[in-house]
C-alpha cells in the first residue's frame, strides 16, 4: 500500500504565502508525476500544478506566476509554494501521484487533503 500525506495547510491572509508538502511512502519503485489538485466548496476538483520526475510542469492558469511546484525525488516528496494568495484559492488541496509500486504495478494515489483558507 502506498500513502500520500499532505501538510502545511492553514489560515492565511490575502497576499500571504504558504507552503504545502506531500510525502509518498510505502512500497514504491518509482514516481512519475506528482501534483496538487484543489476542491472548493460546491466546485469540481481541479488541477493546480503537476510535475514529472523529468522536470516538466503544468499549472492552472489561475495560479501561474504565484504558485511553484517542486519535487525532491530522493524523498518522494512534492511541494507547492503558494505566494500572493487570494481568497479564491481557498480550498482543500489534495496531493496526487502516478507511480510504479514495488510489485511493478502502476498506481494513482491520492492524499487525504489539507485545507487552505485565505481570508480577505
Amino acid at each position: 500500500q502506498v500513502q500520500l500525506v499532505e501538510s502545511g495547510g492553514g489560515l492565511v491572509q490575502a497576499g500571504g504565502s504558504l507552503r504545502l508538502s506531500c510525502a509518498a511512502s510505502g512500497n514504491i519503485f518509482s514516481i512519475n508525476a506528482m501534483g496538487w489538485y484543489r476542491q472548493a466548496p460546491g466546485k469540481q476538483r481541479e488541477l493546480v500544478a503537476a510535475k514529472t520526475s523529468g522536470g516538466s510542469t503544468n499549472y492552472a492558469d489561475s495560479v501561474k506566476g504565484r504558485f511553484t511546484i517542486s519535487r525532491d525525488n530522493a524523498k518522494n516528496t512534492v511541494y507547492l509554494q503558494m505566494n500572493s494568495l487570494k481568497p479564491e484559492d481557498t480550498a482543500v488541496y489534495y496531493c496526487n501521484a502516478g507511480l510504479v509500486s514495488g510489485f511493478g504495478r502502476y498506481l494513482e494515489v491520492w492524499g487525504q487533503g489539507t485545507l487552505v483558507t485565505v481570508s480577505s
